[in-house]
């Protein structure tokens, strides 16, 4: 595909998500519930927010794809997100999965391990975070896992090229891998999206807000063309944002307000390429 084809996509898809606001539910990290349905609503979307097994499947029914964090990982996880992600493949419906804290705790490896059956339509995360997604399900990353403290990475978004490839088409899907620039791939196709601002290291959530785009726009396209237009809208906003803000608050803020006013176009001309 040629870049010119890719931003024709983008363009559709944001177009597609503005003009039928497609209802996006997600089980999330509670320390960003409010700022990835804000993030949802900014771009068109329309926000879900539950925790509770019946109600997760419920909306996997009802919504039109899902958003799925572990980052604060409850008992009734181990009931909810194997029943919503089931119920999603049961719908063929399109989800996110974003494995915040990998590596933190029983719980969270059991139901990730569950997640390798159960296959997410769209892994974002770290470069840390995918090495070791990787690792948990037996893929070939090509390198041993440097690691990950807390939610932070300690590898480099290129060294985790290989897991990123290997997990994308493991899963028929695509990966997301977010750093200076951010890397896509379905396996086939990879791409890296350039922009952003060092802002986004110093406010809680920018990652899981992400996510929760991402699946908003996995309602209205395939998935690598969904994983692109979301790290696109972001590093166009983040590089806006920083323009402007002060600090970290109002950063935010900003970031809030470019996502809600960048066209289709604008989206589709922030910077990437095909490596």
């Amino acid at each position: 595909m040629t870049k010119t084809d890719m931003q024709a996509k983008i363009i559709s898809t944001v177009r597609q998500v503005k003009e039928t606001c497609p209802l996006v539910p997600s089980i999330t990290n509670t320390v960003t519930i409010n700022l990835v349905a804000n993030a949802q609503l900014a771009v068109g979307g329309s926000a879900a927010m539950v925790y509770l097994p019946d109600e997760g499947e419920g909306l996997a029914m009802a919504g039109d794809a899902m958003y799925i964090n572990m980052g604060t990982c409850f008992p009734v996880y181990a009931e909810s997100l194997p029943r919503t992600a089931r119920r999603l493949i049961e719908q063929n419906k399109p989800w996110v999965l974003d494995p915040v804290g990998i590596g933190l705790g029983g719980l969270r490896t059991e139901i990730l391990l569950q997640f390798r059956e159960l296959k997410p339509t769209i892994v974002r995360g770290n470069a840390s975070e995918i090495i070791a997604l990787a690792n948990l399900w037996g893929l070939e990353t090509g390198m041993a896992q440097d690691g990950v403290r807390g939610v932070d990475a300690t590898d480099t978004v290129m060294a985790a090229r290989q897991a990123a490839e290997a997990m994308a088409d493991f899963i028929d899907g695509a990966v997301a891998v977010s750093g200076e620039a951010d890397l896509v791939t379905d396996g086939e196709q990879t791409a890296l999206s350039e922009g952003g601002s060092e802002l986004f290291t110093k406010i809680t959530g920018a990652g899981c807000s992400l996510g929760g785009v991402t699946a908003v726009y996995a309602a209205a396209a395939d998935p690598f063309t969904a994983a692109l237009t979301a790290v696109q809208a972001y590093n166009l906003a983040g590089t806006r944002a920083a323009a402007q803000a002060a600090g970290p608050g109002s950063f935010e803020i900003a970031v809030r307000d470019a996502l809600y006013q960048a066209t289709p176009e604008d989206i589709a001309g922030n910077p990437f390429r095909f490596i």
